[in-house]
């Protein structure tokens, strides 16, 4: 009795252990999912406020909002294309460690133009845009460099398992229509199996076979067959030699 008893509080504890587990794994994807979700809503804020931001502030401020917007358009475009292919391509794996090295580098500025767009003092902002302007163009030259590699590569690769089909695709096609192109085969009666007729020639028949007389002229007798008249006379039969000659009738 208490064997069984022990039993069933470790199997409660265990069912109790695996339910806690798996609240915690939902609760934390849910987690995860709502993260995501504030953070792609808070980019997309972000994003429609700096576009508004570039149409509606002339001067060194709207430049700034431009310059921003341009700089997290290009990064994420490549982040999306790196990673997404990354799944088909292992390769790419170091591009994605050169990319986050490059990030760095975007954060950086990010944070830069963020900081200067409250900035007062325009006359400064004015002096610095071009350095900020050149170091934008580079860390976008970079990220979209990585960008269009990666998608040339995936197309590339698309390319070449094209070709393959297409080459198998062919063959195939090929054999199911061999029947267009098969010629017809000539019998040849070779061996022993073709029977006494295989010595004989089209210029030597056989003896005593009827030769095929196309211009309708009657075939020679040879010359151990007598001859013998086409119509044997009526009353009148053919006399062989060893037959005895008829005596004449008496006439008394």
């Amino acid at each position: 009795m208490e064997t069984v008893v022990t039993v069933l509080v470790l199997l409660f504890v265990v069912f109790v252990a695996l339910g806690v587990f798996a609240a915690v794994k939902v609760v934390g994807a849910a987690k995860r999912s709502v993260d995501r979700t504030i953070t792609q809503a808070r980019r997309t804020v972000e994003d429609h406020t700096l576009r508004a931001k570039s149409f509606a502030q002339p001067g060194p401020a709207g430049e700034l909002a431009q310059l921003r917007l341009t700089l997290r358009t290009s990064m994420r475009a490549t982040q999306d294309a790196l990673y997404a292919g990354v799944r088909e391509d292992e390769s790419l794996k170091e591009s994605i460690a050169l990319f986050e090295r490059l990030s760095a580098h975007g954060r950086e500025l990010d944070t830069d133009l963020k900081r200067l767009e409250a900035d007062p003092d325009r006359a400064t902002l004015s002096e610095r845009l071009p350095v900020l302007r050149e170091r934008t163009r580079r860390i976008t030259e970079s990220a979209e460099s990585l960008r269009w590699a990666a998608r040339d590569r995936a197309r590339r690769f698309a390319d070449d398992d094209l070709d393959t089909l297409s080459a198998q695709i062919d063959m195939e096609a090929g054999a199911l229509r061999h029947w267009t192109t098969a010629e017809p085969t000539t019998e040849h009666t070779t061996g022993p199996a073709a029977g006494p007729a295989a010595g004989r020639t089209a210029a030597s028949p056989a003896p005593g076979a009827d030769s095929p007389t196309w211009s309708g002229a009657p075939r020679q007798a040879s010359a151990e067959e007598p001859a013998r008249p086409a119509i044997t006379p009526s009353g009148r039969r053919p006399a062989y030699p060893w037959q005895k000659k008829p005596r004449p009738e008496s006439t008394t």
